[in-house]
């Protein structure tokens, strides 16, 4: 009888193994280009070789080209792990899934009236590829009136496909194509009732970036009357290319590469993606991979940082290559009052457009106290007690389920109107919604206080007042509480994000196939809709981005970066007061808006920029002690590696800020007397001309015991791009771990003004 029992657990055993090896998942694999054998005719031939030497029957997904050498395919582990030591291989990761990272901002940003972008049709044309849902092309922000023929250079493609025709572009939507063989693999064949097996944008996140990034002018655009006025993109005379990417079922990294290999080699100056997937070692990150080579053909890409604020080291997207983008709110607001049944208001947001609640005041109730769920506050579905809401205002708290679904779970159970309280994950911040009902969004301090008088009073009443759109708020910007916030944990050597730009609230073009909520149970159709994210200030930069290398089509990607950089700023004007931070209502840090918020017309004249290229990229690698082989993963090449009689340091990569951590002593507190010091060179290249700069430095809280030694402390410069090289030391005594600090050093010339934030820890 025990031998029996033996055996089948034995055979059990063998039959989970044999399932779990058998199981396939899509892997990417990197390939050494170089070491392809003589008998092959091409490099695909050679991968579908090394492929099928593994697993006979198999094909892969895609082969790719220029952002990485190699191909996907759907693998057991076993095959993986075999795969992974067959004669060329570099590498073989397994696939990720990333997620979405989900006017006036032109007169916000200074560029209404700025020509900043030389006349289309020259030589400096621009094409900014989207990589995201897809494209609405019938919107009027694919306009294109007034510009010339699409480039010569222009290598894209209009790809026809359900409900798609190649005819849909035009000289402003230059190229759309889409990716989904990754998707299909991991998820099944997609529901093509609810998604379209073409460039066409269902979802609507990718027609609002791209036309924020590069959108025609449009007049009199608005969503139902709120943000009324001309909407524009950043680079309206830029052109537009968007390859689908991301579906119902999220953006998987197969197709993300694919799509990042079709944009480079189309001929993108500018890659957007808003999206991410959590901070990687960047040989295993996709994007970080696809981005490496998109630099080295000289092709800026921008990313989203992430909507995983307020919470620190929550960022995607770190690499030094890639440009980070944070996001911040406009000085445009959407006001509603919830006026309460004991005199007092209390101001938040709405676009809720619909029919007014009844100027008579209506019983209010705490979803908490209409629900038999623990979880009833939240207001998720099936939650709620239509006895006990029916006719009333219901106060739902933020979180867990989306903002206008508590709104629709409340309309469901026969609530006449909602507010949505913040919580303390989001404090003060408020981001407007087209809800389907009568609501109001309030911050935590208010959301308290109506709670409060709901508790108290044994008949509590309450009404809602949308009021439109208000201009001219004021402080603005302030970082966003959803915006992913460092330290970088990949590399706490390199400050990020880099920047923050406009994503709260942002009016751009919308798809004609869902409403402005996304809900199913949306029937309304817009031509322009208002969301939030770093989605959404992603394409901001992405769009800047264009104008500059429109105007100075000699710049390098890492130059582009450092100009935006270097002249963001990180006070008020005026007061001079510091940034402050949406979740807190205090001072904002570098970690929540690295060099600060993006100044468009300052950086088109920096005056010196922090240049990078490939190689420096990879010392900087080699400094972080990068096998080899890893190396070649993220640089596409055998023929690259570390010198062995050289030290490298991180301190050493050229970059416009400074992230210095410091490492504290052993002991009670963390405190020694001994000093450390940490030494960082950099490299300024003059895009200015003639000029003598000289720097100054200051600190400030936790760091205001560092000392900060520049040498030299003058750089003159003769000419435009020549290049001076400074060093600086930071000193200081142990302090507890987890203290930060932070601080600023700048040159100026009398005309500009070229800062880099510091960011100090002790861990």
């Amino acid at each position: 009888m025990g031998n029996t029992v033996m055996l089948r657990a034995l055979v059990l055993a063998l039959a989970v193994a044999a399932a779990a090896a058998g199981k396939r998942k899509t892997y990417i694999v990197h390939m050494a280009k170089s070491a392809m054998p003589a008998e092959y005719a091409d490099h695909g031939e050679w991968y579908g070789a090394s492929l099928r030497s593994v697993s006979a029957a198999n094909k892969m997904l895609y082969a790719y080209d220029t952002v990485l050498h190699g191909f996907s395919a759907r693998l057991t582990p076993a095959e993986a792990a075999s795969l992974a030591c067959v004669e060329g291989v570099l590498a073989v990761n397994p696939e990720a899934r990333y997620e979405l990272h989900t006017t006036r901002t032109p007169e916000f940003l200074g560029i209404a009236g700025a020509d900043l972008l030389p006349q289309s049709g020259t030589a400096a044309d621009v094409v900014v590829g989207v990589l995201d849902t897809g494209v609405w092309p019938e919107s009027r922000s694919y306009d294109d009136a007034g510009l010339g023929e699409v480039p010569a250079f222009w290598k894209g493609q209009c790809a026809a496909g359900a409900g798609f025709n190649a005819s849909a572009c035009n000289r402003k939507l230059v190229g759309a194509r889409f990716f989904n063989r990754g998707y299909e693999a991991a998820m099944g064949p997609m529901d093509t009732d609810r998604e379209s097996r073409s460039p066409r944008d269902d979802d609507g996140h990718g027609t609002h970036t791209s036309s924020t990034a590069a959108g025609a002018a449009v007049p009199d655009a608005s969503l139902f009357g709120f943000a009324a006025g001309t909407a524009r993109g950043m680079a309206p005379r830029a052109r537009v290319a968007v390859y689908k990417v991301c579906w119902l079922g999220g953006c998987f990294s197969s197709d993300i590469l694919a799509g990042m290999d079709a944009a480079v080699a189309d001929g993108c100056g500018v890659l957007s993606l808003s999206l991410g997937g959590g901070a990687a070692d960047y040989s295993r990150d996709s994007v970080a991979i696809g981005a490496f080579a998109a630099m080295e053909q000289n092709v800026l890409v921008s990313c989203s940082a992430g909507n995983a604020g307020p919470g620190s080291s929550t960022l995607s997207n770190v690499a030094p290559w890639i440009t980070t983008v944070g996001a911040g709110t406009l000085d445009r607001d959407f006001p509603a009052y919830v006026a309460l049944g004991n005199g007092k208001n209390y101001t938040g947001v709405s676009l809720y457009s619909g029919k007014p609640l009844p100027s008579t005041p209506l019983p209010i109730i705490y979803a908490a106290n209409a629900s038999n769920s623990t979880a009833g506050n939240l207001c998720m579905p099936g939650t709620l007690t239509p006895e006990k809401v029916a006719g009333k205002i219901v106060v739902c708290d933020r979180g867990v389920s989306a903002r206008v679904q508590k709104g629709f779970v409340v309309r469901d159970a026969g609530g006449a109107g909602m507010v949505l309280s913040n919580t303390a994950a989001n404090g003060q911040e408020l981001v407007a919604d087209a809800h389907l009902l009568p609501a109001a969004g309030v911050g935590e301090r208010e959301g308290i206080a109506i709670k409060s008088y709901v508790a108290s009073d044994p008949n509590p009443t309450a009404t809602i007042v949308v009021a439109g759109t208000q201009v001219d708020v004021h402080p603005s910007p302030v970082v966003a509480a959803f915006s992913s916030r460092g330290p970088n944990m990949v590399t706490p050597e390199i400050l990020k994000p880099d920047i923050i730009a406009p994503g709260v609230n942002i009016l751009a073009a919308w798809t004609g196939k869902a409403g402005p909520t996304g809900l199913a149970a949306d029937t309304r159709r817009v031509g322009f809709n208002i969301i939030s994210g770093t989605s959404m200030s992603c394409p901001h930069v992405s769009g800047l981005a264009a104008l500059l290398r429109s105007a100075h089509p000699e710049w390098s990607p890492a130059a582009v970066r450092s100009a935006l950089m270097t002249t963001a700023y990180a006070t008020y004007s005026g007061g001079g007061s510091p940034l402050l931070d949406a979740a807190t209502g205090a001072t904002a840090t570098p970690f929540d808006y690295g060099a600060g918020h993006v100044d468009p017309a300052r950086a088109a004249d920096p005056g010196l920029v922090y240049d990078l290229g490939a190689r420096d990229y990879v010392d900087f690698l080699c400094a972080l002690k990068y096998s080899p082989n890893m190396i070649a993963a993220v640089a596409r090449s055998r023929n690259v590696s570390c010198a062995e009689n050289r030290t490298y340091s991180v301190g050493g990569l050229n970059y416009p800020s400074f992230s210095v951590p410091f490492s504290t002593a052993n002991g009670d507190g963390g405190e020694s007397s001994a000093a450390a010091t940490v030494t960082h060179t950099r490299t300024l290249t003059s895009v200015g001309g003639v000029g003598t700069y000289r720097v100054s430095t200051s600190v400030s809280g936790a760091a205001q015991g560092v000392a900060v030694a520049v040498e030299p402390a003058e750089l003159a410069f003769a000419a435009a791009g020549e290049k001076k090289s400074y060093t600086v030391r930071f000193t200081s005594r142990s302090q507890p771990s987890g203290t930060a600090g932070f601080g600023r050093l700048v040159w100026s010339d009398g005309k500009h003004s070229v800062a880099s934030p510091i960011a100090f820890t002790w861990t």
